[in-house]
């Protein structure tokens, strides 16, 4: 099991792989209210739970945003996640397909908000929204 500065080292491994500088921006954001705060998110959130074997990032990142999309409070964290998916792997129709699969177990609310961060994700890192035809 991973302590210490190697722990630390593969959360930040792992947000960066979601987004480009996603550590040091979240790190010195929560360092201006408490010096051990970004440990919760690099070392525990990240090191521990997501940095897992088991389950690949592109699937745990799907999961994610199946879990934000359900939760309906966390406007900000489901785009970056969204975003994250997006880099991670995970093409603009598995990704519309998650946020669609919300509305059953979610609510059409909530899929509908899972929608307009999807748009924002889709906008935000150059993808296309995928073309679907009612079969």
């Amino acid at each position: 099991m991973k302590q210490g500065i190697e722990l630390t080292n593969h959360g930040r491994d792992i947000m960066n792989q979601l987004e480009k500088g996603l550590a040091d921006k979240v790190i010195n954001r929560l360092k201006e209210l408490d010096e051990n705060l970004p440990y919760l998110v690099t070392d525990y959130a990240f090191g521990s739970v997501v940095g897992r074997p088991g389950l690949d990032l592109k699937t745990r990142e799907m999961l994610t945003v199946a879990s934000l999309v359900s939760l309906g409070n966390a406007p900000q964290q489901l785009e970056l996640h969204m975003r994250g998916a997006l880099n991670v792997g995970v093409t603009p129709e598995e990704l519309l397909e998650v946020v669609i699969q919300m509305a059953v177990y979610a609510g059409v609310p909530a899929c509908m908000n899972g929608l307009t961060a999807y748009r924002s994700a889709i906008a935000a890192t150059e993808n296309s929204f995928p073309i679907t035809s009612r079969d």
